[in-house]
């Protein structure tokens, strides 16, 4: 072994995600990705000659799989968008032999969850980014509803999968007239080494550009209320909120962002320079990818989370922000949590997330939200 390639197995434009097993004895690999639909999760096998590639899940949506020592069987977890998750047992050329668990309960059916859809929505200069809405389940295409966007965001993230979630967001706002919605931008992990070209020294460009574009196809749906375009996440996800509302603000109305990035020289560097290399290197970077570049553009309604012992993302951060917009007279939410680090734990997220709530209550609904 030198460490010199003997053959390629895969090629094309898709992911390769985990290596499964080597059979050595039968000389093929196992492995998985999404070779046939970008937002899938499929069971692939190749021989070592680098041959023919063939699926063995055969089912649309995401498969987490693990083959037996000898190549003869493998387990398949496997949901889509719309269900919940099985556990079935196949062999080696993919025919069923027996299931072995359903967590799709009798019940299922009784909750009246909105549906689901996914679909790509194609930028200015052609590049197509997976995305997904869950719609109310009374859904009136006569109606105008408020849309808010969950986002994490950071480089190599992929948000948008066809596998079945139970996250709050997706399925209690959206019972109460809210599309929830997702996108992935270009610097995701949907777009390999590409997408980490397009982020580095560009911390926030693409995000803010490629969701600001997913806002103008919405807007073109004539049951989207534009008025009511809404953001939210934490970490990475709050610092991409903070930029939606003051860099993307003819974009973005409201936001809740929670321990929040605001400026990359305040963050720590083994992650920073990695992407935006150092500020005495890149300044431009660091000053365009700064949510404090761009305050004086804010004009919706954001609430700023935050930690006072986050020892990730430090206060710092937010207070840095609150700064600007106070000094510039800005209308904001601010809510600290005493002793919290990065997120709330129990019992004080029992607050965070109710006055969460509240806020899109409020704010998308006009109306109060009942604590039960």
């Amino acid at each position: 072994m030198n460490g010199k390639l003997k053959k390629q197995l895969t090629k094309g434009e898709w992911n390769v995600g985990n290596i499964i097993l080597v059979d050595e004895e039968n000389s093929r690999v196992y492995f998985d990705g999404n070779k046939d639909n970008m937002v899938d999760n499929q069971l692939y096998v190749v021989g070592f000659d680098g041959g023919k590639i063939t699926a063995l899940t055969k089912i649309s949506g995401t498969h987490k799989t693990s083959v037996s020592p000898n190549g003869k069987y493998f387990y398949d977890s496997h949901s889509d968008i719309n269900t919940p998750g099985k556990l079935d047992i196949y062999d080696n050329n993919g025919e069923l032999i027996r299931n072995l668990g359903n967590s799709k309960a009798k019940e299922f059916d009784e909750y009246k969850l909105g549906k689901a859809e996914l679909f790509y929505i194609q930028t200015d200069d052609g590049i197509n980014l997976p995305a997904m809405w869950v719609l109310p389940p009374n859904f009136n295409p006569n109606k105008k509803y408020p849309v808010l966007f969950a986002v994490y965001g950071a480089p190599g993230f992929v948000g948008v999968r066809n596998s079945f979630s139970g996250y709050l967001d997706r399925y209690f706002l959206s019972q109460s007239d809210i599309i929830y919605f997702e996108v992935d931008h270009r610097g995701s992990g949907y777009f390999g080494g590409k997408g980490k070209d397009f982020a580095h020294r560009n911390l926030g460009k693409w995000e803010i550009n490629d969701y600001s574009e997913a806002v103008k196809w919405l807007r073109t749906k004539p049951f989207v209320d534009s008025t009511k375009i809404g953001i939210t996440g934490g970490s990475y996800g709050g610092y991409v909120t903070c930029m939606a509302l003051t860099a993307g603000a003819d974009y973005f109305t409201h936001g809740v962002a929670e321990y929040s990035v605001t400026d990359w020289r305040l963050y720590d560097n083994v992650y920073t320079e990695r992407y935006m290399d150092t500020p005495e290197e890149n300044p431009e970077g660091y000053k365009n990818g700064s949510a404090l570049t761009y305050a004086n553009k804010y004009k919706g309604l954001l609430r700023i989370s935050h930690g006072t012992l986050d020892d990730n993302v430090h206060m710092q951060n937010t207070i840095q922000l609150v700064d600007k917009l106070t000094n510039m007279n800005k209308h904001f939410e601010l809510m600290l949590y005493p002793n919290e680090r990065h997120g709330v734990r129990f019992p004080k997220w029992v607050h965070a997330q109710t006055e969460y709530v509240r806020f899109w209550y409020k704010n998308f609904l006009g109306k109060d939200f009942v604590n039960e």
